[in-house]
């Protein structure tokens, strides 16, 4: 594989030290004969080029220059001069063209020759250089040892493997100068039009480590596993190389995947080589510099490019076995609940609530499709100038699974704080829309943002959307508590710890916002149901008839007295309250819309604060306006609240 072998080079001096073999060049029936030295176990065989598998440039030379009569030396000269940056050398990296090098290499065999015959005026200062370059590359003269092709056969023979490593170059008619058959060779490698390497870390939130590299002309990204004891389905390199090759072909906007080494000891730990792809990562979700349709833009395609995801035919992009199908929520929730039981410290109410709250209350319906795990505009590359999503990056928690939990994870941004971290610990913080004028920005809010999510799929818009985004803020509770637990054993510092335990509980405060919203939600959409009738009630009296000791004697009887017509009804929706009890609900309803949602931003900061323990003087104030304007209603409806509950 391509892969590898670009990155086996590498370690190639390391290998002729692990791997030592020698040739011996001897006259034994006309033979070579080949030994090795040690005792370890050989796996492969790696040949030079020049000098070993066909004649040596310096061979060559020796007889062109006879042949023309050079000065003895003169070519070899050549080659030398100028060590690592002369021409020779350039040439063979491909730093320079044909052209150029027998250019800038005459003008140096001339210059050696003049200084040779400094004495003699007459003497031949001209070296026709391109004449010896179409020598050196002749079929007659570059053409391979016959005791070589020999000696690799008996080699392959073995079960070992063989490898050419050679410096080379290109003809005039563009081809590289390779003279052998490729076929005898497991790995082909020429350090031709490469140069120097350029190797940078991306530092953006990466769980799996990524490196930029650049040789000569080509940019190249590396994603690698992470050192160290890993969970078997963590880090998945593998699971991310076979999704993006999947839904390259499937019309998704991702890196080209060009391969893919699960061999640990290449480079330590398994990874995958894409092309770099430019562009643009928007860092900031408010998007600083733009206009307010721009933005609109921006968030447009990032809705589009997720529904493209969530439309791939798995079965004929051969996904269908990349993760379980169905009850893909049910199953993250009992994951997570585990994974913050396993981390737990102490109690936190919010997350004991939601730990009851959201297995009782899952989506009834859910489809499969491909869901990427982390979607959010950081993930993804845009392009420069115009609304464009050139590639979905970060596809390590990628799976089959419900559709909606990437959309939630979409909208994250709008309620996080804006200290939030990336990864907890690293100064890398994700953006937040908080604190911002979404309406003035020209950003969707999260409710239009599913809406437009709704839209664009062709399907019903989702009216439990606060689920999804309550179970996305579990999530990131739970995942929050097991940072905490593990800075608790001296891994990091105190501040560090400190700050994650407040993150968690913030969390959790936010998910539990959206189960209460969810909740009121499926309240109101209740229909109006008349209060339940019986023409019989059981209830407890006094008898006359005999009865045993410490037995409690019930009767059953008709009885069609108004005052038991409505009691015991069981109410489901503000409709089915009493004329005083429902006056007192629209009461508290309108108290809500007007005093407490609009205040529920600058009270979620105030949570988030140093000053979280200190009251707020929104709550004192909330105080007094709700004695002023509900509490004067209780005294009216105390007796019908004491009738419903018996």
């Amino acid at each position: 594989m391509c892969l590898r072998r670009l990155l086996q080079s590498a370690q190639l001096q390391r290998a002729w030290r692990a791997v030592f073999v020698k040739h011996v060049q001897g006259r034994h029936q006309g033979a070579w004969r080949w030994t090795h030295s040690g005792g370890g176990t050989y796996r492969a065989v790696i040949f030079d080029m020049g000098g070993v598998l066909i004649p040596s440039p310096g061979r060559v030379a020796a007889e062109w220059e006879v042949q023309n009569h050079i000065p003895s030396g003169t070519i070899l000269k050549a080659l030398i001069s100028g060590g690592e940056n002369g021409p020779w050398m350039k040439f063979m990296r491909a730093e320079i063209t044909t052209e150029e090098f027998l250019q800038k290499f005459g003008r140096l065999c001339s210059e050696i020759v003049l200084n040779f015959n400094y004495m003699n005026e007459k003497s031949k200062t001209s070296v026709p250089v391109d004449s010896f370059f179409s020598l050196l590359t002749s079929e007659r003269v570059a053409k391979q040892f016959p005791v070589m092709t020999e000696a690799i056969t008996q080699i392959r023979a073995k079960g070992l493997q063989t490898a050419v490593l050679s410096n080379n170059f290109y003809l005039p008619n563009g081809k590289s100068f390779l003279p052998l058959d490729r076929k005898q060779f497991d790995v082909a490698w020429c350090g031709r039009a490469w140069g120097p390497l350029e190797l940078l870390q991306f530092d953006h939130g990466q769980s799996n480590p990524t490196y930029y590299i650049r040789l000569a002309k080509h940019q190249l990204v590396l994603r690698k596993k992470p050192p160290g004891t890993l969970l078997p389905s963590a880090h998945a390199v593998e699971r991310e190389f076979r999704i993006m090759k999947a839904l390259a072909n499937a019309g998704v906007p991702v890196p080209k995947v060009l391969d893919l080494c699960e061999d640990s000891r290449v480079i330590g730990t398994p990874f995958y080589l894409m092309e770099y792809c430019p562009g643009l990562i928007y860092k900031d979700p408010s998007l600083p510099g733009l206009e307010p349709s721009q933005r609109r833009a921006i968030y447009t395609a990032m809705n589009r490019v997720l529904c493209k995801i969530h439309s791939v035919d798995l079965q004929a992009a051969g996904l269908e076995d990349y993760g379980k199908h169905g009850d893909y929520i049910a199953r993250q929730v009992q994951t997570w609940i585990k994974q913050y039981r396993a981390s737990e410290t102490s109690t936190i109410p919010p997350v004991e609530r939601l730990i009851e709250w959201l297995p009782v209350h899952l989506p009834r319906q859910q489809q499969t499709t491909v869901v990427h795990g982390d979607f959010r505009l950081d993930n993804l590359l845009f392009h420069p100038e115009r609304a464009e999503v050139l590639a979905v990056l970060d596809w390590e928690l990628s799976t089959l699974g419900d559709p909606l939990a990437d959309v939630a994870s979409s909208c994250l941004a709008h309620y996080l704080p804006s200290s939030f971290p990336i990864q907890p610990g690293r100064n890398c913080r994700w953006g937040s829309l908080r604190d911002s004028d979404l309406t003035e920005l020209g950003i969707p809010t999260a409710e239009e943002y599913f809406r437009m999510y709704c839209l664009h799929m062709g399907i019903r818009p989702t009216e439990n959307w606060n689920f999804y985004m309550a179970f996305s803020f579990f999530r990131i509770a739970a995942i929050l508590q097991g940072v905490y637990k593990r800075s608790l054993t001296g891994q990091a510092s105190s501040a560090t710890a400190e700050q994650t335990g407040k993150l968690t509980e913030f969390m959790s405060n936010l998910a539990w916002d959206f189960a209460v919203k969810e909740g009121f939600r499926v309240f109101k959409e209740m229909p109006a149901t008349k209060p339940l009738t019986r023409s019989h009630h059981t209830r407890a009296r006094p008898q006359s008839l005999p009865r045993t000791p410490g037995i409690r004697s019930y009767v059953t009887s008709r009885d069609s007295s108004p005052a038991h017509v409505s009691k015991g009804a069981l109410v489901f929706s503000p409709e089915g309250l009493s004329p005083p009890v429902r006056e007192l609900y629209q009461r508290l309803k309108q108290f809500m819309e007007r005093h407490v949602y609009p205040t529920e931003p600058e009270l979620q900061h105030h949570q988030a604060s140093a000053e979280k323990w200190t009251p707020s003087p929104l709550v004192e104030d909330l105080k007094v306006k709700q004695r002023f304007e509900i509490k004067s209603q209780l005294s009216i409806t105390q007796f019908h609240f004491i009738a419903l509950s018996v």
